[in-house]
C-alpha cells in the first residue's frame, strides 16, 4: 500500500482572483526562509511546526468541492509560506490535479532553489506538473535584497534564469516598497534583467500595503516598516512605465 505524501500548511482560500488566471483555489504553505520586512504572513514563516499536516489528496478533495466556479481558467495555486521548501508534497499534488486536467500554479519566491541535488531534479520534476510560475522579485540589488529579506537573491535570479532556460510561464512580481525598492535606479536594473528572458507573461507592480501589520503585533514582533507608508498612485504609475508592464501581454493569449 503506498504511503499518503503529506505537507504542512498553514490555511486555503476557496475564491482566489488575484494568484493566477480565473478563479483560484489557494493552498498556502506553512514554512519560509525569507523574512520580508513587508511579510503580511509571518505566521508561516515556522518549519516543520505550525500549520497542519495533510496528505495531497485531502487537499484535491476539499479543492475540488469549488470546481464548477473555477471556469476555463481556473484552477488551484500553491503560495505560502514558501511551497517549494516541500518538493515532494508539490510534485505529487499537481501531478494528481493535471491527471484530473485542472491548471496549476505555483507562487514562489524562489529562495530554496539550487541546481544541486537533490532539489534540482524534484524541482525538473515538478516543472512537468507546473502550468504557470507566479514569480516574486523582491529587489534586484542583492544587497538591498539582503536588507529587505535577509536572504541573497542569486539564486532567485538563477532560478528565473533557469524558468527561461525551458520556457516556463512566468508571472513576474514586484512588491514597490518606499525607502526600499521604490527608487527608479534600482525599477530599471529589473527592467533590464526582465527584458533578458523570453517566458514573461506578466509583469505586476504590487504596491506595498500594511494590512498584515496586525499580525507581527500578535507575534509580538517588531514592524521594521513602521511609519512607512502605502506607495503614491504616482510612484505605482512610474512604477508600471519603468517596468513596461503593458508590454508583457502573453497571459491573455495562454
Amino acid at each position: 500500500m503506498t504511503t499518503p505524501v503529506t505537507g504542512r500548511i498553514h490555511s486555503t482560500e476557496n475564491f482566489g482572483t488575484v494568484d493566477g488566471p480565473g478563479v483560484r483555489f489557494i493552498v498556502f504553505t506553512q514554512g519560509c526562509r525569507m523574512r520580508c520586512q513587508f511579510c503580511h504572513n509571518p505566521d508561516t514563516w515556522k518549519i516543520g511546526s505550525g500549520g497542519r499536516v495533510v496528505t495531497t489528496d485531502e487537499v484535491l478533495e476539499e479543492a475540488l468541492k469549488y470546481r464548477s466556479y473555477w471556469g476555463e481558467k481556473g484552477g488551484i495555486t500553491v503560495s505560502g509560506g514558501e511551497p517549494l521548501l516541500q518538493p515532494e508534497f508539490l510534485i505529487d499534488l499537481f501531478k494528481k490535479a493535471k491527471d484530473m486536467g485542472i491548471h496549476t500554479t505555483l507562487d514562489t519566491c524562489g529562495k530554496p532553489f539550487t541546481r544541486e541535488e537533490p532539489f534540482f531534479s524534484h524541482f525538473q520534476e515538478l516543472m512537468k506538473y507546473t502550468d504557470l510560475l507566479l514569480f516574486d522579485i523582491k529587489h534586484i540589488d542583492n544587497e538591498q535584497h539582503q536588507l529587505l529579506t535577509t536572504q541573497s537573491n542569486d539564486n532567485i535570479l538563477e532560478m528565473a534564469k533557469y524558468l527561461s532556460e525551458i520556457n516556463k510561464p512566468v508571472w513576474i512580481r514586484h512588491v514597490l516598497v518606499p525607502q526600499r525598492s521604490d527608487y527608479d535606479e534600482y525599477l530599471i536594473r529589473l527592467d533590464a534583467f526582465i527584458k533578458t528572458l523570453n517566458n514573461v507573461d506578466k509583469v505586476e507592480v504590487l504596491p506595498y500595503h500594511t494590512m498584515g501589520k496586525f499580525k507581527w503585533d500578535e507575534l509580538g514582533l517588531d514592524y521594521p516598516l513602521e511609519g512607512i507608508n502605502p506607495p503614491t498612485d504616482d510612484r505605482v504609475l512610474n512604477a508600471r512605465k519603468l517596468l513596461h508592464v503593458d508590454d508583457y501581454k502573453g497571459y491573455a493569449t495562454r
